[in-house]
């Protein structure tokens, strides 16, 4: 019988591809490979099967609420409690603070000028509160679940030069904010700019600001803002440069690269960011009287209670009611300059016949008082005893540093001007 060899067959060897088909869904193999010619399929029946499922409700905790930063000056005859308000606390939270504020008494003697940095959240919980009560000692209250604890250290603070800078794209407290600049140092650098740029006509979509000033921090965590030391303000392609220096005599200003004082002898605008309601006019429809007249003056739009500056160091001539003025305000300047302040509200603290006043002193507020329609600040400036518009005059300015002083000046202010070059032709925000 003849014996049968096997046939060798060789061992089935799997495609490459094999393991990535067996790796596809079935609706993958269908769409990639297709159907035969003349295959017979059965059809599948198929049915769809929802299902509601109940999904929770998201837990809102408050700490994923939205917190933020705020620093605010202590005001005259402020109490803890305004304080908190002011701060936007809820009446409940207000309550528990000033119980756990005993534990820190310098809490209920709170000096007016200086800062408090508070952490609050959008719906009015405090997180935590800092207050520098002196050079040496620092109040910070901590919350602790739903109860505060108050504590006090000494401190050394450490002082550090912080840079930023920012672009105009609506108001400028808008754009300072969006580059994290405190609103007391915003201020300050529209104070020091006040006589050459008017905030509320002359600023435009585009402007660019850089500014240099102080913190003060105490273990890494920010206490306090201190002054503005440098800024530059681009309006309208014009460059604007501040440079702070204090002399040998510990008097202290904002002076230009080249030694001219920042202050001028009147600022542009009795109300930094307030808008021009009525302009200077010989001819103006009156709205109260009904009838064509001359405007003599420029209307400020602002709400009632707006604070009012003296836009030059001058005496108090007249502070009273008068005639359509309502309440006014008339200073004499060095002659032959008089400004009037009319439709007031009320009267500043001390402001009466033969007062003193500085440049930037409160001396009244916004009113609606007399011939007005609405609130708003009535502004005369006079030559001579003539109304003249402020707007249209080449107003004198202040005298540039002294010889003695400009060498001092020269060298003290060129590590600044270096900050600003820095922050210019760089196109980061901000430098800590």
């Amino acid at each position: 019988m003849k014996r049968m060899h096997p046939v060798y067959r060789p061992p089935l060897r799997h495609p490459r591809w094999l393991p990535w088909l067996a790796a596809l869904p079935l609706f993958g193999v269908v769409a990639a490979f297709g159907i035969a010619p003349d295959t017979v399929t059965t059809p599948v029946q198929t049915e769809a099967v929802v299902q509601a499922v109940e999904l929770p409700e998201p837990a809102v905790t408050e700490a994923a609420s939205y917190d933020y930063w705020t620093e605010e000056r202590i005001r005259r005859g402020e109490t803890l409690h305004s304080l908190l308000t002011r701060l936007g606390v809820t009446e409940e939270e207000r309550a528990r603070f000033i119980k756990a504020s005993r534990e820190a008494p310098d809490l209920g003697r709170l000096v007016p000028g200086r800062t408090v940095l508070a952490r609050v959240t959008a719906d009015g919980h405090l997180l935590l509160f800092r207050y520098l009560a002196s050079e040496e000692r620092l109040i910070t209250v901590n919350r602790v679940q739903e109860e505060f604890v108050a504590e006090q250290s000494a401190v050394q603070l450490e002082n550090r030069p912080i840079m930023r800078s920012g672009e105009i794209k609506g108001s400028l407290y808008g754009a300072t904010d969006a580059a994290d600049i405190p609103d007391s140092i915003a201020s300050q650098m529209a104070e020091v700019f006040s006589g050459d740029i008017d905030f509320h006509r002359d600023l435009r979509r585009g402007d660019r600001f850089s500014v240099v000033y102080e913190a003060f921090y105490h273990n890494g965590s920010l206490v306090k803002t201190g002054r503005l030391l440098a800024a530059e303000f681009v309006n309208e392609g014009q460059a604007h440069r501040a440079l702070h220096f204090k002399d040998a005599q510990g008097r202290e200003g904002y002076f230009t690269p080249d030694g001219r004082s920042m202050k001028r002898a009147f600022l542009k605008s009795p109300i930094p960011f307030s808008r021009i309601s009525s302009g200077f006019s010989i001819s103006r429809y009156h709205p109260v009287l009904k009838e064509w007249r001359a405007h003599k003056g420029i209307d400020y739009a602002a709400p009632t209670g707006t604070p009012i500056r003296a836009v030059a160091d001058a005496t108090v001539s007249f502070a009273g009611r008068q005639g359509g003025y309502g309440n006014i305000v008339i200073l004499n300047h060095q002659k032959p300059y008089t400004t009037a302040y009319g439709h007031l509200s009320r009267f500043a603290k001390g402001i009466r016949s033969g007062a003193r006043v500085s440049q930037g002193d409160i001396i009244g507020y916004v009113g609606a008082t007399g011939l007005a329609s609405g609130p708003h600040l009535h502004y005369e400036f006079r030559v001579g005893g003539v109304q003249k518009n402020p707007l249209a005059l080449n107003l004198p300015t202040a005298f540039p540093l002294d010889a003695r002083q400009r060498a001092r000046f020269s060298e003290e202010s060129r590590p600044l001007l270096a900050r600003l070059e820095m922050l210019r032709g760089s196109n980061l925000a901000s430098f800590d």
